[in-house]
């Protein structure tokens, strides 16, 4: 059994296949470790979702900010942007199953036996790892439970933009969904800039995994979200593997063992 983690698919279908084909991928053993944005944007995100519910307990994904834009929409709280590519899961006769698949996705993924977890956007540098898994749960409860709908309808915004033990419902929600799905750039307290894309941090901030972080030094965190990095952090301890499938660019695999990294570009 291999352990593979994959960069944001966002619906791009026949390149997850063709990565899955160039690494030998074995869907009855091998796990596949998956970044988050798992659809939309890309041409075939309901053969994505289905593709990667098909494969059960081999698949470990987190959930992105874009899945969590689909569970929002479908929900009713949130209309379509352009650009959106989701309409076919909406119209889809399993609609319902694959939604509850992916509502029931954790934020953060763990495994103590290969030292690492994963995010989609990144962790906060103020938080240990336990703190990391208390808070992925916390998200994962209102997601799942009967108010769900409240908490779709409230995750939006920026504020609050730091993290306070004091913070209690939907602002405590908002700014750890915040952490996990849509984080670049943050300041060594935790204090968030979410309106700058590139890779040039505003002053006063840089990128999240820059930061000294609580969490245990052999513990590495592999994470997507990031286009604009390419993949490289040049940071012992962090593994970025979105490269920009769904913009022309790449789909990376890497093999947690060793992290050797497998790629095929987007148009085959």
């Amino acid at each position: 059994m291999t352990a593979y983690a994959v960069g944001d698919i966002q619906g791009c279908y026949g390149a997850l296949r063709r990565l899955l084909d160039k690494i030998d991928f074995d869907e009855g053993n091998d796990k596949l470790w998956v970044a988050g944005d798992l659809v939309n944007r890309g041409p075939e995100s309901l053969n994505t979702l289905r593709y990667l519910k098909s494969l059960g307990k081999n698949c470990k994904a987190v959930l992105g900010n874009h899945d969590l834009h689909l569970l929002a929409i479908a929900a009713g709280v949130r209309k379509p942007k352009r650009g959106d590519t989701i309409t076919e899961i909406l119209e889809a006769p399993d609609c319902d199953e694959l939604l509850d698949w992916l509502r029931h996705r954790p934020f953060v993924q763990r495994s103590k036996k290969r030292h690492c977890l994963m995010v989609h956007a990144g962790v906060p540098p103020m938080w240990t790892e336990k703190k990391i898994m208390k808070r992925s749960a916390e998200l994962e409860a209102a997601l799942q439970g009967p108010d769900c709908h409240e908490f779709l309808t409230n995750m939006y915004g920026n504020q609050p933009n730091r993290w306070s033990k004091e913070l209690e419902g939907v602002d405590r929600l908002r700014v750890i969904a915040n952490y996990f799905t849509r984080m670049r750039f943050c300041d060594a307290d935790g204090t968030l800039e979410l309106n700058t894309k590139g890779n040039v941090p505003p002053k006063g901030f840089a990128p999240w995994f820059l930061h000294n972080h609580c969490r245990r030094k052999d513990l590495t965190v592999i994470f997507g979200h990031w286009a604009a990095l390419e993949g490289r952090v040049f940071q012992k301890g962090y593994d970025a593997l979105d490269t920009g499938c769904v913009w022309g660019g790449t789909l990376t695999a890497m093999r947690i063992k060793d992290r050797v990294r497998f790629s095929v570009d987007a148009d085959g």
